[in-house]
């Protein structure tokens, strides 16, 4: 319902932002056509959030990546490519509860994208600005991985990412633009840590827990965007 009701919202807003154009002359209207073509991005951010309720996840790196971007109308589609130098914690099942967590250690990602953006000025900016806000489907690749004598790994992740963003053009060709999204993946633990540790019978996770866990991750990013 968010969804829709957020699509709704865009359409509304274009919709008066081109009745807004009705009385004003063409040289002195605050709206203007954004140049139609492919654009290519260069990102640069920072990727936090949940390291999940064990410590184990991956977070707090810098990111930089490319996104190539298409307009169609009022709506927009993007492919993204992203490095990420973020870290983990190693938790060790057999060791005592003092003692079982170490690091943090690298453990960088790739993260891999497609989403849909609503631009929600149209085809058009207002004073230069456009904001949007969409959602992406993609991938996070996990990195090598620091020893771990639990047998956890990252992996490669599904995720989710909902995203608002906001366009600045200060030439017809060249954007300069900021994006928030939140994403989501599945953290799969092993079973060991369900086991007691040999030294205060304590285990990591309490054998009634589920071994896999969502954990949401703020990413921000800045761009800057040529319009070919």
């Amino acid at each position: 319902m968010r969804v829709v009701a957020l699509l709704w919202l865009g359409v509304v807003t274009s919709w008066n932002g081109v009745s807004a154009q009705v009385g004003h002359e063409p040289g002195h209207s605050p709206y203007r056509d954004v140049r139609r073509g492919a654009v290519g991005v260069l990102t640069f951010g920072y990727l936090g959030g949940s390291r999940g309720s064990v410590g184990v996840g991956l977070s707090d790196g810098k990111t930089a990546g490319i996104r190539y971007e298409a307009l169609f109308g009022a709506i927009g589609a993007s492919l993204g490519l992203a490095y990420g130098r973020t870290t983990r914690f190693v938790v060790d099942p057999f060791k005592d509860t003092t003692s079982r967590r170490s690091g943090p250690s690298n453990n960088d990602v790739v993260l891999v994208d497609a989403g849909l953006q609503l631009v929600l000025t149209g085809r058009k900016t207002w004073r230069g600005f456009a904001p949007y806000v969409g959602g992406a489907l993609g991938v996070a690749i996990g990195g090598r991985s620091p020893h771990d004598t639990s047998g956890y790994t990252f992996g490669t992740k599904f995720t989710v990412a909902p995203n608002a963003g906001l366009r600045w053009y200060p030439a017809r060709r060249l954007s300069v633009r900021g994006d928030f999204r939140l994403v989501l993946w599945k953290l799969n633990y092993p079973t060991q840590f369900k086991q007691p540790d040999p030294i205060d019978n304590t285990p990591v996770l309490p054998s009634s827990a589920a071994l896999t866990e969502w954990t949401s991750h703020p990413w921000a990013t800045i761009g800057v965007g040529w319009t070919f």
